[in-house]
């Protein structure tokens, strides 16, 4: 597996593309509370996400193609999707922990009704710190923060 960093000038259209099919691969394997309607509406927001997120780190197998992502946003871990077929493979976790050891990023929201998501996030070191009713854009799915719990005597 290989993690690359891309710079927004290096996020070309068929990057782009390969990502938003694996998010709605992910998406579609693990979402089950949203609608097909609701993930389809989303989906059109990614693109932007991608190519607006300040970090946004890939892993990629033996022939390049994308098996995982996470964008960083500061101290923000704000998104990160595996392909359902890595899925399990070390991936999430080894973007997780490039994200903290080399962009400081301790923070993240997680789907509440996404509870195999937030047992991957507490499993690596995250706790709840906060609940919101809604997402970040006034859809009716709470969000979990979750903030790393590094203690300096274990890392």
């Amino acid at each position: 597996m290989l993690i690359k960093s891309f710079p927004p000038a290096e996020r070309t259209p068929q990057l782009i593309s390969q990502l938003t099919q694996l998010w709605r691969q992910s998406v579609d394997a693990s979402h089950h509370f949203l609608t097909p309607a609701e993930i389809t509406t989303i989906e059109h927001e990614v693109p932007t996400a991608l190519r607006t997120v300040p970090q946004l780190l890939v892993a990629a197998d033996d022939q390049n193609t994308p098996t995982g992502f996470i964008g960083i946003d500061g101290s923000l871990v704000a998104m990160l999707f595996i392909a359902p077929a890595a899925s399990g493979a070390g991936i999430g976790t080894a973007l997780l922990q490039t994200s903290i050891q080399d962009y400081g990023a301790t923070t993240l929201t997680v789907n509440e009704q996404n509870p195999r998501a937030r047992q991957f996030y507490e499993h690596r070191g995250f706790q709840v710190t906060n609940r919101q009713p809604t997402d970040d854009q006034g859809r009716p799915y709470p969000l979990l923060t979750m903030t790393y719990n590094c203690d300096p005597l274990n890392d």
